[in-house]
């Protein structure tokens, strides 16, 4: 389950799709079909959330690992690489690895 918080022991990969509108969903597919059927079974794996923009134009992939390796081990599976060249194909993708810097709740 996705944890929001500062100090948690976890880096946060966020990766934003910019995507043609008629291949959101699609792209959405794909990845949700990586994510359960590979990602999640990774050394290291937390979470994984995927929100698709109301413009139909672009995909965010809210992930989190255990640690920087553990991202860095996945991005070299040749099972992983397979998934995210399909994605890829089909989007540009801006993938970029934070920590939580603060959290704010109503």
């Amino acid at each position: 389950m996705t944890e929001i918080t500062t100090g948690a022991d976890v880096v946060t990969l966020i990766n934003v799709f910019t995507v043609a509108p008629e291949r959101q969903q699609e792209l959405l597919d794909l990845l949700d079909r990586a994510t359960e059927e590979v990602m999640r079974h990774r050394p290291g794996f937390v979470s994984a959330n995927l929100h698709a923009s109301l413009d139909g134009g672009h995909v965010a992939n809210y992930a989190q690992w255990e640690s920087e390796a553990a991202f860095q081990a996945m991005l070299a599976d040749p099972e992983c690489r397979e998934h995210m060249s399909a994605a890829t194909a089909m989007a540009d993708a801006v993938p970029v690895l934070y920590r939580v810097s603060s959290t704010h709740n109503r």
